[in-house]
C-alpha cells in the first residue's frame, strides 16, 4: 500500500468535501437533542453515511439513537467515535456536532481511498455522552467487540493530542422525614431538609482529608414545598471524581459515610441510589498519541503549549480506553473559549469551527490510514496497552 499517496490524497479528499461536513456540523448546532433524545441527529449522521455506501445498523446496543456504520472486508478494525448529544438550553456548547462531522469525515475520506481489504473502517453514533452513560451502556452490550482502535476528536480552545480525564461515580441521597407545622408543632416533625443539608456540610468538612484529585459536588434536588411545612422529603444528587477507580471507590464510600451520619443525626430514614455505570479514567497511550501528533506534523500544524492533568473533567470515552487503545485529542476553534458556554456552542459553527471540523476529519483519517498501513505501529501500541 502506497502510504504517501493514500495521505496525499486523504487531504485533498477532506479539502474538497469540507463544506457538506461543516454542514452537518451546523445541522445539528441548529437542532440540538440532549442523551437519549437524538433522534433527528442520529438519522442524519446515519443516513449520511449509508449514503456513502457504508452498511449501516441503527439502534444498537439497546440504545435507539446509537448506531454502527462500517466499511471495509479485512484488515485491523479501527472505530471512529460520533458524538451527537447537544446539554439542556446550551445546545452544543460541548462540540459534539464538531465531534460527529469530524467522525464521518474521516471515515468517508477513508472509505473512497483505502483499498477495500485494508481495514475495517466502522463509525460509532455514540448518545448520551453528557449523561455518562452512552458508551458505557454500549460497551456493556458488545458494541465495542472486536474493535482494535479507537478514535475522536473534541473541540477546544487550544490543539492538543493528550488529555486526562476523573473517573467519575454518580449516587444520589433521599431522605424521609416527617412533615409537621413548622411553627405550631415543630418537634412532631422530622426534617428531610436538614439531613440533606448536614450532607452537604459534612462533605465540606471531609473536602480537606481528600487527595488532591478527588473532587464532589453536587445539587439539592428536592427540598420541600412550602416554608411552613417541615419537609417529609429532599434528596440531592452528587458526583464524585478521582484520577483512579480505586480512590475514586474510597471516595465514594467517605461521601456515603457522611449521608449516613446525617441521617443518623436528624433521625431520618436515608435512600442511597447509585449509579452502577461508572465513568472511567482516561488511559493514555503514548505512542497511539505520538501517531496522531506525526499527522498534524504532517499537516504542519502546531500543538498549544498543554498540561494534560490541569482542568479535568470527564467522559465515557474513559470507559472506552480501558478495553481498547484509544485517543481523543482535541482540535481549535477559538482562543480563550471554554466548553459548556453559550460562546462555545457559536464558535464550533464560526469559521474556526469549520476549519477544525476539516482538520479532525483529516487527522483522524491520516492516522487511520498509518494504522492501516503499518502493522508494526499497531503491534507497538497494543504491546504499551497490555502492559
Amino acid at each position: 500500500m502506497d502510504l504517501d499517496r493514500i495521505k496525499g490524497e486523504i487531504v485533498a479528499f477532506v479539502e474538497g468535501r469540507k463544506s457538506e461536513f461543516a454542514a452537518i456540523a451546523e445541522d445539528l448546532y441548529l437542532h440540538p437533542e440532549t442523551g437519549l433524545n437524538e433522534v433527528r441527529s442520529s438519522a442524519l449522521l446515519a443516513d449520511f453515511l449509508e449514503r456513502e455506501g457504508f452498511r449501516v445498523e441503527r439502534g444498537i446496543a439497546g440504545l435507539p439513537t446509537a448506531f454502527r456504520a462500517e466499511t471495509g472486508e479485512g484488515g485491523p478494525v479501527i472505530a471512529f467515535m460520533a458524538e451527537m448529544d447537544a446539554l439542556p438550553v446550551m445546545g452544543h456548547a460541548c462540540g459534539h456536532n464538531v465531534i460527529a462531522a469530524a467522525a464521518v469525515g474521516a471515515a468517508t475520506a477513508l472509505r473512497s481511498i483505502l483499498p477495500p481489504d485494508a481495514a475495517r473502517i466502522v463509525v460509532l453514533g455514540t448518545p448520551a455522552e453528557e449523561m455518562g452513560i452512552g458508551k458505557v451502556d454500549m460497551i456493556a452490550n458488545g458494541a465495542f467487540d472486536g474493535v482494535e482502535f479507537a478514535l475522536m476528536v473534541h473541540p477546544s480552545s487550544r490543539r492538543y493530542v493528550i488529555k486526562h480525564y476523573l473517573g467519575l461515580a454518580r449516587v444520589r441521597f433521599t431522605f424521609f422525614g416527617k412533615p409537621a407545622h413548622a411553627a405550631a408543632y415543630p418537634e412532631e416533625g422530622i426534617n428531610a431538609l436538614d439531613g440533606v443539608i448536614q450532607t452537604f456540610n459534612g462533605i465540606s468538612a471531609l473536602r480537606q482529608q481528600l487527595r488532591q484529585d478527588v473532587r464532589v459536588h453536587g445539587i439539592i434536588t428536592e427540598g420541600g414545598v412550602a416554608p411552613n411545612i417541615i419537609p417529609e422529603r429532599a434528596s440531592a444528587h452528587f458526583y464524585v471524581r478521582a484520577d483512579d477507580l480505586a480512590e475514586l471507590e474510597r471516595a465514594k464510600a467517605r461521601v456515603l459515610a457522611c449521608a449516613e451520619g446525617a441521617a443518623l443525626a436528624t433521625g431520618c430514614r436515608l435512600q442511597v441510589d447509585a449509579d452502577p455505570r461508572i465513568m472511567a479514567p482516561l488511559k493514555v497511550n503514548r505512542i497511539f498519541s505520538d501517531l496522531y501528533s506525526a499527522q498534524l506534523a504532517y499537516l504542519d500544524l502546531q500543538e498549544s503549549e498543554n498540561q494534560p492533568d490541569k482542568n479535568k473533567g470527564s467522559s465515557d470515552i474513559g470507559n472506552v480506553s480501558q478495553i481498547v487503545p484509544t485517543i481523543h485529542p482535541h482540535v481549535p476553534i477559538g482562543d480563550g473559549i471554554n466548553i459548556h458556554s453559550e460562546a462555545f456552542a457559536r464558535a464550533t459553527v464560526s469559521g474556526k469551527g469549520k476549519a477544525a471540523v476539516a482538520e479532525g476529519a483529516t487527522a483522524l483519517a491520516l492516522t487511520a490510514a498509518e494504522l492501516a498501513a503499518r502493522p508494526d505501529i499497531r503491534e507497538e501500541i497494543w504491546r504499551e496497552f497490555r502492559s
